[in-house]
């Protein structure tokens, strides 16, 4: 299939399905007239890519994770324990993103007079 039967297929802009094949994301081959030929898995594929890349991970992180996919839901096999333990250091990183979010948010509320949740506790940063 064409890059535009990919892109309506799948949601994805040709412009991005061509930055996921500048990053090796993706690998077409070329028709004689140059035209990007993609076969029928690269549908599962450029979706396990959005799932990643939604997940927070950048291109080189989803180029070494796509090999361990097993299934549409992007659940890692178990043979690459170096990986899910780079997962778990995003994930932290991710959780401290969000707390400094948070704590942001907490001292703008102040700020600006407005009533802080009772609930809510000071973050502890």
């Amino acid at each position: 299939m064409r890059i535009g039967e990919l892109s309506r297929r799948t949601g994805v802009s040709q412009r991005s399905l061509r930055y996921y094949e500048e990053q090796n994301l993706l690998t077409p081959t070329r028709l004689p007239n140059g035209y990007r030929d993609y076969d029928e898995r690269t549908v599962t594929t450029v979706r396990r890519i959005q799932i990643l890349l939604s997940a927070g991970l950048g291109t080189s992180a989803v180029a070494e994770i796509l090999p361990g996919a097993v299934d549409d839901t992007v659940v890692l096999a178990g043979r690459c324990p170096e990986l899910i333990d780079g997962l778990a250091k995003e994930r932290r990183r991710i959780d401290a993103a969000i707390d400094a979010l948070i704590a942001a948010r907490y001292v703008l509320d102040s700020l600006v007079g407005r009533p802080l949740d009772p609930q809510a506790v000071a973050p502890s940063r």
